[in-house]
C-alpha cells in the first residue's frame, strides 16, 4: 500500500538533543561556577547524559514521574561526584528546563528533507517529551510548519513503545498502519514499538550502532529518507 503518513520522533531524530543539551549545560556550568565542584565539564556532562537516559527509561516504564525526573537527574549526577547540594541541583535543573528548549540545533539537512517530504506525505510528530517543552522546541526550531499533528505521550496517556500511543496517533491522524512509517532514533522505543503495531519503521542511526534485530529501514543521515521508501 502506498505510504501517505510519516511519523517522526523529535529528540535525537530531528532536534539534536545532545548538541542542544551540551550548549545549555556549558553555559550553566560557567554561570553557576560548577567548575568549583567537578573535575571538568566533560566528566560532569558525560555522567549527566548517563543518568538522564537511565531516568528516562524509568519514566517510560511509569516508575517515576515527570517532576521526579526533572528534579533528581542533576542531584544524582552531583552525588556521583560526592556533591550533596539540593539547592544547586534544583537551580541547575530549573534553569536547564527553562533555557534548553530554546536551543535550535537540528540534525544536518533537517529543513531541506522535511520540505521535500511535506510535498509528498502528511507529516506528524510522536514524542515522549513533555508537552510544554516540546512545543517550545518546535517553535524555536521553526519545525511547526511541516507537521499536521503533534502527538505527545501526555496527550496519549502512555509513552512509546506502548501500542496505545501508536493507535492514538493513527486515530488522530486518520491514518492506517499499512500506509504509515515511523522514523526514530530509539530502536526499542520508536522502531520496534511501531513495527509491533504494524507500522513500518525507519531506524535513524547516525552512530551506526549494531542491533540484534532488524526493522524495515535504517539510515545514518536524514537525507537518506528522500529515497528510503519511495520505491
Amino acid at each position: 500500500m502506498k505510504i501517505k503518513h510519516l511519523f517522526f520522533d523529535l529528540d535525537h531524530t530531528l532536534w539534536d538533543f545532545n548538541k542542544n543539551a551540551h550548549e545549555t549545560l556549558t553555559e550553566l556550568y560557567h554561570e553557576l561556577s560548577l567548575s568549583d565542584y567537578f573535575p571538568s565539564f566533560t566528566e560532569f556532562y558525560t555522567k549527566y547524559i548517563e543518568v538522564n537516559e537511565s531516568l528516562w527509561d524509568l519514566y517510560r516504564k511509569k516508575l517515576i514521574t515527570k517532576d521526579s525526573l526533572r528534579t533528581i537527574r542533576f542531584s544524582q549526577t552531583f552525588e556521583y561526584f560526592d556533591l550533596h547540594n539540593v539547592a544547586l541541583a534544583e537551580t541547575l535543573g530549573n534553569e536547564y528546563v527553562r533555557r534548553g528548549p530554546y536551543k535550535s540545533n537540528l540534525f544536518p539537512s533537517c529543513h531541506e528533507v522535511l520540505t521535500d517530504l511535506k510535498s509528498r506525505y502528511h507529516l506528524h510528530i510522536i514524542t515522549n517529551g513533555f508537552e510544554e517543552v516540546q512545543a517550545v522546541k518546535m517553535k524555536s526550531s521553526n519545525l511547526n510548519q511541516y507537521f499536521k499533528e503533534i502527538i505527545t505521550s501526555e496527550k496519549a496517556g502512555v509513552t512509546k513503545p506502548h501500542p496505545q500511543i501508536f493507535e492514538y496517533a493513527l486515530t488522530i491522524t486518520g491514518a492506517k498502519a499499512t500506509e504509515s512509517i515511523m522514523i526514530g532514533d530509539n530502536f526499542e522505543v520508536d522502531c520496534l514499538g511501531a513495527e509491533n503495531h504494524g507500522i513500518r519503521a525507519v531506524y535513524f542511526n547516525p552512530e551506526k550502532t549494531i542491533q540484534n534485530k532488524k526493522v524495515s529501514y535504517e539510515i545514518a543521515h536524514l537525507k537518506e529518507l528522500l529515497d528510503c521508501f519511495s520505491m
